[in-house]
């Protein structure tokens, strides 16, 4: 009898591959074994599918199942057609036992995958007709799916109840591997298909057997996730997701009733795939809510459940309801995606009638059945879930946010959540939420005579101000109109804060802590002052009141009570914003408060400061003409000192002289403050700036409208310039030797700095005093001399740059107004040897407003001048720096990191960090550069066309005063090191730089084609078309390699025409030939798509470069077999197996 031609082919296939794995092979028959497994892959497929299938069997070796699946994936390849051929030996193969029934499974899974989720280089014919066929199949899929799942599944128990372990493992493996193909077909298939053939039942049959339990969840939640679609079969849709709706619910109730009563009955596991349960609920309830709403008692028992859920001690269980909640209680225009309805709120009582309400419930949706009960329960675990588990703050009632969950979402995002749900309340049951946060504070206040708090009771009392900071604001200053509210309700509301705010104002706390929560408890309440400002006086003493009732303690090391004084300071700045026009008629009783305090030493300047910052935003309210008269009383005082030639003579003629004024610590500080305020001023000051990306610089104010503090810019500027430029040449030769240890040790980075660059910063709180804001003076108190410079260079650098990146918004106000020449002095003179935590911060602060705002009329004076020592600069130190971390494993940077604890390695990370940052910075120069507003003359790609008539081609010139990139092109000196930057950056490893440099890259690409610049032309033909392409050989590109492809594309598809290099470069690939690049034509001529052009260029250079280009093929890393073995997802669930006993940890074992 003949042997099988398959398994004769499947033997050579062994011996060939062992022969290639073999050391002891011979070269010569390692290639000839090569050889041959080459032509087997590129002949005849049904025979290649048929070798592969043995091969990869679990009775063969591993590397022989793994050079199988190898194989396999070319087979993959061809489609749907060979599947469809195929489907037959399949569906008979998965008869013959579990291995090969886990195998076919794998099988069915890859198709529906390749389109789901692999599908990054499929073009979109491939795409429809793998959809179209596998849809075509479904009718003989599903079936067979669902009749692999119950055999197997019967098998797994039939086998363990017959002690044959080993059997039933290999069925219940083939059963895992049949969920995880049909979760693959749960992401696009008809879900009445799904239902019509039984695999909902099927898995919610599973869902109480913990081995497949967290897969079956998984079908459920994919399902959920999905929206009913408009030409589907209304009533069977709506049918299968109320079964799904039904399964769900009894599986969750029996959770919630054992976790109610037998809460240590219940392990991790269980927890986990209750946390599963309650997330494919949100996704039922988040996307198709009008199955649940079809039925009232329906209704109330999910919201139950939810709210079950949102009450329940694991915080995982609660986030889940979190989010649920937060879409559903959005005003009904923001949740239409959520219940499919609209309508206004309906007004609820604690009970509702379960009967026929079809009618209100399509006017009304979820609001119909959320009752005042539910509302105040959310509130109540809300606020109580306010803070983070800590040693401080604990509950045995609740597990709080730990850091467990920080992979999912941080604190702060948590926490954001529960604020924005809280408003969302608020909003629409106002009564009920003040009512709320009046009993949460009344709890954690306690005895408010207490002198002192433990740190609990401080956490627990900041969690309830945030509260009711939240609260608050959405009653009085959100999106609702309190003016509209009616008279009763406006009663009650004024009523309840009217008796927090006396509460507020009766308190008698000293200690620092409790002063400055005592203060933000306060300034809270600022929205609600705007409606009701005859508190506003009463605030305004309390908050004075707080300010003296803490001393000036200099020889206190933790600095405490100062901290604590800065805090009720800034408190005025939040009150003074939030009230509005509610604090102008106060300002001079405040203006006189702070002269008398002033006048007895009682205010510091740092203080004084916040205070003044607080009157610019109360004159905001009143207009330019208040703010114009406030800032001029406000820098009269300032001007006078700051003016002053002997000052400057004796300590800005040069370094020598700045270093003199280390001696006069306290005129150091007050230069200091003027700086801080001068900062404030622009900040605070003027008309509210969008938030949108920066355009053209042109004004969006009223014409002939001048900003309140452009006037004083001429007397602002030359000092800081000159006292800026003194400080850039602490690091310049001679000064730099002759400076003593003291200096030296000062100009190298603070504690704080080292932290950042190393991770280790928290995020600071509400409220907390950054070093801009006053910090730095309260630090330098008990230090060393070295640490108050430090600290003191620092701060000047951050605000002295704010100072001139913030003027340069006010555009022609400060260009015309400032001596250019000054600037470029004073910022570019050192810059060869400005450290790159300080380049970085210049180009930051500074540099990039400029680019931003500069009129096109000025961009000569000042961006010409400004860029070219800064780009010449920066590429070489870039380069070196890349060249010595890529080649020799170490950024070399000039920075002075200073004493350092701990290893070397803490060193190292900290100068790639600075070279990272100062790289990233600099192209994000080019980006701006590079933005539409500055480029308005460029025209678009599709406007020229890709056969752009070259008499039709304008001079570079044309281009200068419309287009940025244009202007910059014409000047060599500084284009050049920008070009070099523009190419070498994708070989710099850092993807965040590449994304920050590809606009500029297209605006180069757009330029070269509408200009005659052959120079240009050229280098992006040839440059920039090679590097982008090395750039794609770098993984951690693959982020962005569709934008690199793109880039690609239009190198080619627009200038190959004119150009040869751009057919050259990809002729000097290593594994293009000719005619794949004739064939890569023919394709682009056929389509005017860009989306499928892109999809040629892209398949054309991973042939070109044999599948080498690590960006591309980074996002197919994971297009190979995923199920080999049995997805675990979850390790708890066989934790507690024992080998011995022979247990295999199957659910099919023990329902539970």
């Amino acid at each position: 009898m003949a042997a099988d031609p398959a398994a004769a082919a499947a033997a050579s296939a062994v011996a060939a591959i062992s022969a290639v794995m073999d050391w002891r092979s011979s070269p010569d028959a390692r290639a000839a074994a090569f050889a041959y497994l080459e032509s087997v892959k590129s002949g005849d497929i049904r025979a290649l599918a048929s070798t592969s299938f043995l091969l990869v069997q679990k009775d063969q070796a591993s590397e022989i199942r793994l050079h199988g699946f190898k194989m396999l994936q070319v087979v993959r390849r061809e489609g749907v057609a060979l599947w469809n051929t195929l489907l037959p030996s399949i569906v008979s193969l998965s008869n013959s036992g579990p291995i090969e029934a886990e195998l076919v499974t794998m099988i069915l899974r890859w198709l529906p995958e390749d389109i789901t989720v692999h599908n990054e280089d499929l073009e979109g014919d491939r795409r429809r007709s793998l959809l179209r066929g596998l849809t075509e199949s479904l009718p003989q899929i599903l079936p067979l799916l669902y009749s692999l799942l119950e055999k197997h599944f019967v098998a797994a128990l039939s086998e363990h109840s017959k002690q044959q372990i080993d059997l039933a493992k290999q069925h219940a493996g083939t059963v895992t591997a049949v969920l995880n193909a049909v979760n693959a077909y749960a992401e696009w298939a008809p879900v009445t298909d799904l239902a019509k053939h039984g695999l909902i039942h099927g898995c919610g049959s599973l869902l109480s057997y913990s081995d497949f339990r967290l897969h079956a969840c998984e079908f459920f939640k994919v399902i959920c996730q999905r929206k009913r679609l408009v030409d589907v079969a209304v009533a069977e849709y709506d049918a299968a997701i109320c079964n799904i709706f039904q399964v769900l619910m009894n599986i969750s109730q029996q959770f919630l009733t054992r976790s109610g009563m037998q809460p240590s009955s219940i392990d991790e596991s269980e927890y986990e795939f209750a946390t599963c349960v309650c997330e494919t609920m949100v996704a039922l309830g988040s996307s198709n809510m009008q199955c649940i709403l079809a039925d009232g008692a329906r209704t109330f028992q999910f919201l139950k459940q939810m709210l079950e859920y949102y009450q329940h001690y694991k915080i995982a269980l609660h986030f889940q309801s979190l989010l649920f909640w937060l879409v559903v209680l959005r005003e009904p225009s923001k949740a239409k995606s959520v219940a499919r309805v609209s309508g206004d709120n309906f007004t609820a009582g604690n009970s509702a009638s379960t009967g026929d309400l079809s009618t209100e419930k399509e006017k009304k949706g979820v609001s119909l059945f959320v009752t005042d009960e539910i509302y105040s329960t959310i509130l109540d675990v809300s606020f109580k879930r306010m803070l983070k588990n800590s040693g401080s703050a604990s509950s045995g009632l609740l597990e709080l946010w730990s850091e467990e969950l920080e992979g999912k979402s941080d604190f702060c995002n948590y926490r954001t959540k529960l604020l924005d749900l809280i408003k969302v309340i608020a909003s629409q049951r106002p009564v009920i939420a003040a009512a709320s946060i009046v009993q949460r504070i009344n709890v954690v206040f306690g005895d408010a005579n207490q002198a002192t708090k433990s740190p609990r009771d401080l956490d627990a009392m900041e969690g309830a101000q945030l509260g009711l900071e939240a609260v608050v604001s959405a009653i009085f200053d959100g999106s609702a109109d309190y003016g509209k509210t009616d008279l009763e309700m406006k009663s009650q509301l004024h009523k309840i804060f009217e008796g927090i705010l006396q509460q507020l104002l009766s308190l008698k706390w000293t200690e620092p802590n409790l002063a400055v929560i005592h203060g933000h408890y306060l300034d809270a309440l600022g929205p609600f002052l705007r409606h009701y400002p005859d508190a506003v006086a009463s605030v305004v003493n309390k908050l004075f009141e707080l300010l003296t009732s803490l001393p000036i303690t200099f020889q206190d090391p933790s600095n405490n009570s100062r901290l604590a004084r800065l805090q009720i300071c800034s408190s005025f700045i939040r009150i003074s914003r939030a009230a509005d026009k509610a604090l102008l008629p106060h300002m001079k009783n405040i203006a006189d408060t702070m002269a008398y305090l002033q006048g007895e030493g009682r205010l510091l300047r740092g203080e004084h400061n916040h205070l003044c910052e607080a009157f610019l935003v109360m004159a905001s309210s009143a207009g330019i003409q208040q703010q114009q008269e406030v800032l001029a009383w406000l820098l009269e005082p300032l001007n006078k000192m700051w003016t002053q030639v002997e000052w400057q003579t004796a300590y800005l003629s040069d370094p020598t002289g700045l270093t003199n004024m280390f001696a006069d610590s306290q005129f150091m500080w007050s230069i200091y403050h003027t700086v801080t305020f001068f900062e404030k001023a622009l900040k605070r000051s003027g008309i509210k700036k969008s938030t949108t990306t920066p355009q053209a610089p042109t004004t969006t104010a009223a014409p002939g409208y001048l900003h309140p503090i452009s006037s004083h810019l001429a007397w602002i500027l030359p000092p800081l310039l000159r006292l800026l430029r003194c400080i850039h040449a602490l690091w310049a030769e001679p000064f730099a030797q002759s400076q003593t240890g003291e200096i030296k040790a000062a100009k190298s980075m603070t504690v704080a700095e080292q932290a950042s660059l190393l991770g280790e910063t928290g995020k600071l709180t509400k409220g907390q005093v950054a070093p801009a804001d006053g910090l730095l003076e309260v630090q330098r108190d008990g230090e060393s001399k070295e640490n108050n410079i430090k600290n003191w260079l620092r701060g000047i650098r951050d605000s002295g740059y704010n100072v001139l990146g913030l003027a340069a918004t006010l555009g022609e106000a400060f260009f015309r107004c400032a001596e250019a020449s000054s600037v470029t002095l004073a910022l570019m003179e050192n810059v060869q040897v400005m450290e790159f935590r300080h380049l970085r911060q210049l180009i930051h602060l500074v540099i990039i407003p400029f680019v931003k705002y500069c009129p096109a009329d000025l961009w000569q004076v000042w961006l010409g001048n400004l860029l070219q020592p800064l780009f010449v600069h920066c590429q070489q130190a870039l380069h070196y720096s890349w060249s010595s971390l890529l080649h020799e494993g170490r950024a070399k940077v000039p920075d002075s990191i200073g004493n350092l604890s701990g290893s070397e390695l803490k060193a190292e990370v900290m100068e790639e960090k600075l070279l990272r940052d100062l790289t990233r910075e600099v192209c994000s120069v080019l980006w701006a550069l590079a933005s539409p507003g500055l480029n308005s003359g460029l025209p678009s790609l599709e406007q020229l066309g890709p056969s752009n008539r070259m008499d039709s081609l304008k001079n570079l010139e044309s281009f200068a005063s419309s287009s940025l990139t244009g202007f910059l092109m014409l000047h060599v000196g500084t284009a050049l090191p920008a070009l070099r930057i523009s190419v070498e950056v994708f070989s710099w490893t850092d993807s965040d730089a590449v994304t920050k440099v590809i606009p500029f890259c297209g605006a180069l690409i757009h330029l070269a084609v509408a200009s005659n610049q052959a120079e240009l032309r050229q280098f992006v033909a040839k440059d920039l078309f090679s590097s982008i392409i090395q750039g794609l050989s770098v993984e951690s590109n693959s982020v962005m390699s569709a934008e690199l492809v793109g880039l690609c594309r239009e190198i080619y598809v627009y200038l190959s025409d004119r150009d040869p290099a751009p057919r050259q470069v990809l002729l000097s690939l290593p594994h293009i030939k000719q005619e794949d690049l004739l064939a890569f034509d023919d394709s682009l001529s056929k389509t005017a798509s860009p989306k499928e052009q892109k999809q040629h260029m892209r398949s054309l250079l991973l042939l070109a470069t044999g599948n080498k280009l690590r960006a591309l093929a980074a996002q197919k890393t994971t297009n190979v077999i995923t199920n080999i073995t049995t997805r675990n997802r979850s390790s708890m669930a066989h934790n507690g197996i024992a080998e011995e006993d022979g247990q295999i940890g199957l659910a099919t074992l023990s329902s539970t």
